[in-house]
């Protein structure tokens, strides 16, 4: 008897691609989108042997990280989906290559939402590099097994990954002076909070966004460039003498640049609306250590929006 035997697929090997737009140039990851059978039991009559059977489907997000060479549709779906009024769906096919780069499988989602955006931690001393993730939530999913090899794949012949790296970036504060010298900002990530909604007949839920969830923003600074911080602080806080300055009149805006590795360029930015303070303390200490005395902060926001620059295709 003859053995057929076929050739593995390369892990890693796959498009991403959005409304058919060009794929993202680089990918690094991709996991789920798959559909999961919730199982009922239901008793039948006085048999004591319960039947079990579907009762409804969900489907798994998909995650997906990525860099920021050929990311303009995947930003501005971000964009989208920031904006109050127009939580994007978007629709979109994950397309899986053998060794050689041919497509073997392609995995297709429908009216997918952005239901989370994480941005990696931006550090002064990091040797990483950055990339953004992404969870998506289709309302259905395709699979199709090709068969036969189909056309090469375009995006995942690593292209220079140096557009941006998570050492490159800056942080500005209306009215509060030096923060652009802050080193590090911590992970943050923003959620879209949804509900299934279950229709008709059908196994597949409705996915309803309801409100948007945007994070603290926390970070560093060298206490030699924190007085402004310092003394908002105090303006704003007062933990000796009561309430201090009234929120109208203490939140600020601002912004996180994502910058080109010669710092020289803003390759996107997030804009920041009412920010305002929610902690400011000095690091720990130890006596005769060799280290850079530090200020920890965090930041509250009320809402962010994504502006992106014609290096990355916006206009």
């Amino acid at each position: 008897m003859t053995i057929e035997t076929r050739s593995s697929y390369a892990a890693g090997s796959f498009d991403f691609q959005i409304d058919g737009h060009e794929p993202s140039a680089w990918v690094k990851s991709v996991e789920g989108g798959w559909s999961r059978a919730k199982i009922g039991e239901e008793a039948v009559g006085s048999d004591p042997q319960r039947l079990k059977q579907i009762s409804k489907v969900e489907i798994d997000p998909i995650t997906v990280e990525f860099g920021l060479i050929g990311a303009k549709d995947m930003l501005k779906w971000i964009q989208q989906s920031w904006n109050r009024n127009n939580h994007a769906r978007r629709n979109g096919q994950i397309t899986h290559a053998d060794f050689g780069g041919q497509a073997m499988f392609e995995h297709q989602f429908y009216r997918a939402l952005i239901t989370e955006t994480t941005f990696p931690t931006l550090d002064g001393a990091s040797k990483e590099d950055g990339y953004i993730k992404c969870k998506l939530q289709p309302e259905s999913v395709v699979a199709k097994a090709l068969g036969s090899p189909g056309p090469r794949s375009s995006s995942n012949a690593k292209p220079a990954q140096k557009m941006w790296t998570p050492t490159a970036f800056r942080l500005s504060i209306d009215d509060v002076d030096d923060m652009q010298y802050a080193n590090k900002i911590d992970s943050f990530t923003v959620t879209l909070e949804t509900k299934t909604l279950y229709v008709g007949a059908s196994r597949l839920p409705e996915i309803v966004p309801l409100h948007l969830k945007f994070p603290s923003i926390t970070g560093t600074i060298g206490l030699r460039y924190a007085e402004k911080l310092i003394k908002w602080h105090e303006q704003y806080i007062r933990s000796q003498d009561g309430a201090g300055t009234k929120d109208k009149h203490a939140l600020k805006s601002g912004c996180i640049e994502f910058l080109s590795p010669d710092c020289k360029q803003t390759i996107f930015r997030i804009n920041l609306a009412g920010v305002g303070l929610a902690y400011v303390g000095v690091e720990s200490s130890k006596a005769n250590a060799d280290q850079i005395k530090r200020v920890k902060f965090e930041l509250y926001v009320h809402k962010m929006s994504i502006e992106g620059s014609s290096a990355l295709g916006f206009v």
